[in-house]
C-alpha cells in the first residue's frame, strides 16, 4: 500500500530567510524611528526657543551711546546738585555741633555754680530765723547774717534762671543738630544714588562700544566725522553772519561819525549790539578773562563731578572760567541757566554760555564764529567745537 503523502507544506528557505531578514533588520527600524522622534523633538524645541535678538547696527549703537552719554550728563548734574546740598548740610551740621558744644560749656558752668550753692547750703544746714537769733552772738550779728543770706538767695535765683536758659538753649541746639544730621543723611543717600546712576550709564556705553568689531569701530568713527562736518558747516555759516554783522556795525559807526563831523559833534553813542559801548566794553573785558582761562584748560580730561584744576565736567569748567573773571556762578547747568540775561543764538557774544538738550544737561563757553570751548564727555578732553554739534536749548550772558 503506497504511503500517504503529507499535506504539510515544507518550510521554504525563502520564508525562513525572510523571517531571518526581518529579525535582522528590526533594530535598524527601531533606530530610525528613534532618530525621527529625536529630530521632531529638537525641531519642536527650536521652534519654542526664544529667538536671539539681532545685533544692533553701528548707527543704532552710535545713537544709543550718544543717548547714554547724555543721560550720564544729566545724572552728573544730579550728582553735582546732591553734592552741593550735602556740602552745605555738612557745614550747617558742623556749625550746629560747634554751637552745641559752646552751649554745653555754658550749661556746665551754670551747673557747677549751682553745685557750689548746694554744697554751701548743705554745710550751713536749714536753720529757722528764731533759732538763728537765739544762736547768734548778738542781735546785730543775726541781722548781718540774714541780710547776707537774702543776697545769696537773689544771686542763687539768678544762677538758677541762667541755668534754665542754658539748658533750654542746649536742648534746642541738640534738636536742630539732630534734624540737620537726618537731612545730611538724606543728602548723602541722594549723592550715592546719583553716583551709581552715572556709573551705570557710562558702564553700559563702554559695554556697547567694546562689542564692536574693528570694522564697526571704523564705521562709527566715520559717522562721528560726518556729524562733525555738518556741525562745522553750520558754524561757518554762523561765522559769516557774525562777520557781516560786525561789518555792518562798523559801517554804521563810520556813517554816524561822518554825519557828525560838519557840526563838530563827535558823539559817543555807538550802540550796544556789537559790544562796543561802555557796558559792552566791560562785558568784553570779563569775557577775555573767561576765554583766556578756558583756553588754558584745553586738553585736560573730562571727569564727571570735577571742578578743576586738573579735570572738569561741563558746568565745572564754566564755573571756574567765570570765577577767573570775578563772577561766581552756581555749580549746576540747571542753576547756571538762570543767571544773567537770556540771549538768542543770533546775538551770541564771546563769553556767553550755551546750553544744550531739553534737560539742560550740558553747557559750553561761546568763543565766536559758531564755536565754543567745553568739556564734552567721558573719554574726551576740553576742546573747541561747533555749538551745533548738539541741540541748543538756549544761551545766557552771565554778567
Amino acid at each position: 500500500m503506497p504511503a500517504l503523502a503529507s499535506h504539510r507544506k515544507p518550510r521554504t528557505r525563502t520564508g525562513i530567510a525572510g523571517m531571518a531578514g526581518l529579525r535582522t533588520n528590526s533594530p535598524a527600524v527601531g533606530f530610525t524611528t528613534a532618530a525621527l522622534a529625536s529630530v521632531t523633538l529638537l525641531s519642536t524645541q527650536s521652534a519654542n526657543a526664544a529667538p536671539t535678538e539681532p545685533k544692533p547696527s553701528v548707527e543704532e549703537v552710535q545713537k544709543k551711546v550718544d543717548d547714554l552719554y547724555r543721560q550720564a550728563g544729566t545724572a552728573t548734574e544730579k550728582y553735582n546738585k546732591a553734592k552741593e546740598s550735602t556740602d552745605e548740610k555738612r557745614r550747617e551740621v558742623d556749625q550746629l555741633l560747634d554751637d552745641a558744644a559752646k552751649r554745653t560749656d555754658k550749661l556746665n558752668e551754670s551747673r557747677r555754680t549751682l553745685g557750689n550753692y548746694a554744697a554751701a547750703q548743705y554745710r550751713t544746714g536749714a536753720v529757722t530765723p528764731t533759732a538763728a537769733l537765739l544762736l547768734a552772738d548778738s542781735p546785730q550779728a543775726y541781722f548781718d547774717q540774714t541780710q547776707l543770706m537774702d543776697r545769696m538767695t537773689d544771686r542763687q535765683r539768678t544762677v538758677i534762671d541762667d541755668y534754665e536758659t542754658q539748658r533750654a538753649a542746649a536742648a534746642k541746639q541738640r534738636a536742630e543738630a539732630t534734624k540737620s544730621l537726618e537731612s545730611l543723611t538724606d543728602s548723602q543717600k541722594a549723592l550715592r544714588t546719583s553716583k551709581q546712576e552715572v556709573q551705570a550709564k557710562l558702564s553700559e556705553a563702554r559695554s556697547l562700544l567694546s562689542k564692536l568689531t574693528a570694522e564697526e569701530k571704523a564705521r562709527l568713527a566715520a559717522i562721528e566725522r560726518e556729524k562733525e562736518e555738518v556741525a562745522r558747516r553750520k558754524a561757518e555759516a554762523k561765522a559769516k553772519e557774525e562777520a557781516k554783522a560786525r561789518a555792518d556795525a562798523e559801517a554804521e559807526r563810520r556813517r554816524r561819525e561822518q554825519a557828525q563831523q560838519p557840526g563838530g559833534d563827535t558823539g559817543t553813542g555807538t550802540g550796544t549790539g556789537t559790544g562796543t559801548g561802555s557796558s559792552g566794553g566791560a562785558y568784553a573785558a570779563k569775557a577775555d578773562k573767561v576765554l583766556s582761562f578756558a583756553r588754558s584748560q584745553m586738553g585736560k580730561p573730562y571727569v564727571w563731578g570735577a571742578t578743576g584744576p586738573s579735570s572738569y565736567d561741563c558746568s565745572g569748567l564754566t564755573q571756574a572760567a567765570w570765577k577767573a573773571a570775578g563772577v561766581d556762578l552756581p555749580r549746576t547747568t540747571w542753576d547756571q541757566v538762570k543767571v544773567g540775561t537770556r540771549i538768542a543764538t543770533k546775538d551770541l557774544l564771546p563769553g556767553d554760555l550755551v546750553f544744550f538738550y531739553d534737560d539742560i544737561s550740558h553747557v559750553g563757553i561761546y568763543i565766536g564764529d559758531g564755536k565754543m570751548i567745553h568739556a564734552p564727555k567721558p573719554g574726551a578732553n576740553v576742546r573747541e567745537e561747533s555749538i551745533y554739534y548738539m541741540p541748543i536749548y538756549g544761551s545766557v550772558r552771565p554778567a
